[in-house]
């Protein structure tokens, strides 16, 4: 399952979002004009990925999830968030979901969200805590995971 990073998760997502639209609408709760306001979260999630992974760069840290963490980020906007990156994420699907409009849409960006704050995070937190130990705890208990 280490193979399943979050960016193939995000396709993966964005695909069936896209299936389910075309296949399985359900309820339409955003129609005309009004679904062009999903360009607001993507915009915002792909500035919030650019952000993180050129602070990330910039430290000279590895990006993959599964891998030890070289450097403890709480600069850029691990300031405010402690994933800035996931944030990205979800807020690209949330766009991508309010533009296709359908209540079928909306499913996968919760998967995510759910898979990110019960699997994805938790195990870069156990990383981080046994690599910075005390460094890491204060970071994380000043920063919400989230926002």
């Amino acid at each position: 399952m280490k193979r399943l990073l979050p960016p193939l998760l995000v396709l993966m997502c964005l695909a069936a979002m896209g299936v389910l639209r075309v296949s399985a609408p359900g309820v339409m709760l955003i129609e005309g004009p009004a679904a062009w306001a999903g360009a607001v979260p993507i915009l915002a999630g792909l500035a919030f990925l650019v952000a993180g992974s050129g602070t990330f760069r910039r430290r000279g840290t590895n990006i993959k999830t599964f891998n030890e963490p070289d450097v403890l980020v709480t600069d850029g906007l691990f300031r405010w968030t402690r994933n800035p990156m996931y944030l990205g994420f979800v807020l690209l699907l949330l766009g991508a979901a309010i533009l296709l409009g359908s209540a079928t849409a909306f499913g996968p960006v919760l998967l995510f969200w759910l898979v990110a704050n019960s699997w994805y995070i938790p195990f870069e937190e156990r990383a981080l805590r046994l690599k910075f130990g005390d460094d890491y705890a204060t970071y994380a208990g000043a920063t919400p995971r989230w926002i």
